[in-house]
């Protein structure tokens, strides 16, 4: 991997020294298929690039990560730029200082590659309304963690009420097992479902997510309720013909058992960051389903 330091530099001193790069290692950007912005602060910066870089291996991706440092220090752009074998794409650090920490998209503007999509991401600290912030209004698509929320329920229910198409939530990303394997338990009939039960670590805001996308889709209550963990434990739908449970206990294994059927165990593990954000890279199109999760989740949460 080249590594390549610029202080005191400017975008378009950035985007010559790319070209520079490019021509010297034969590495053409035409390959690349989005610009994925990475916002966080510096101790986050390690495992956000490592996780943007493993998701790039599947969308080959110019990652722009901008780190927001000291606002009271004169302006200052500090660039380090990564490609190379190693690399996907091409991985740029903006570090920004003084005004330029309140001004991040006059930075990022002009290395947004040409017509591609743009993708934006806070591994921490989102914003409250994703698509008014500076960045996110440069993205067609705009992906939070509500886990990292000092309040995940509040971050959810916040954002449910500024939701525009494009927004999403790492949080409902890590369901896309666990409601695929709820879907399928309906492949045979059950009956009318009368009402729902998920177990899960205090505050868990997948837990939250799904309680409000079964009551969505099944018209029907579904309460969420403490366990010891770790993170997502039990859901349980009380049908008219039996009883649909999916147990994990350890946060790998999971047991599907349903009406008349012989239990079977499943995969449920825990999926690592670079993984969930590959999956959001896959789709860029408006999910539905996750607004309407969090609209109900918005309309029946007590504050």
């Amino acid at each position: 991997m080249t590594s390549f330091m610029l202080s005191g530099t400017t975008a378009s001193k950035i985007s010559s020294q790319l070209t520079h790069l490019r021509h010297q290692m034969g590495t053409p950007a035409v390959g690349m298929v989005l610009t994925l912005v990475v916002v966080c602060g510096e101790s986050d910066q390690y495992d956000a690039v490592r996780a943007a870089t493993e998701a790039a291996r599947e969308h080959p991706s110019r990652i722009l990560v901008v780190i927001p440092r000291d606002s009271e220090e004169p302006n200052r752009l500090d660039a380090e730029i990564r490609f190379g074998e190693s690399t996907p794409g091409e991985v740029i650090l903006l570090r920004l200082y003084g005004e330029l920490t309140r001004h991040a998209d006059s930075v990022v503007s002009p290395l947004l590659l040409t017509d591609t999509p743009v993708v934006a991401w806070w591994p921490t600290d989102g914003p409250e309304v994703p698509s008014k912030d500076p960045i996110g209004m440069l993205a067609q698509r705009r992906i939070v963690d509500a886990r990292s929320a000092a309040d995940p329920v509040k971050a959810i229910v916040d954002r449910a009420r500024g939701y525009v198409p494009g927004d999403t939530d790492l949080a409902w990303t890590r369901l896309t097992t666990w409601r695929s394997l709820l879907a399928a338990a309906f492949d045979q009939p059950v009956g009318k479902v009368k009402r729902g039960a998920i177990d899960a670590v205090p505050g868990h805001a997948s837990a939250l997510l799904l309680g409000a996308w079964l009551g969505e889709r099944l018209d029907a209550p579904v309460k969420v309720s403490d366990s010891a963990g770790p993170g997502l434990t039990m859901v349980k739908l009380i049908a008219a013909d039996g009883d649909i449970t999916i147990t994990r206990p350890d946060g790998r294994l999971g047991t599907l058992s349903r009406p008349g059927q012989p239990d079977r165990r499943v995969a449920l593990a825990r999926r690592p960051t670079s993984e969930l954000l590959s999956e959001e890279l896959r789709r860029l199109d408006p999910d539905e389903i996750y607004a309407s999760a969090i609209r109900r989740l918005a309309r029946t949460h007590k504050s």
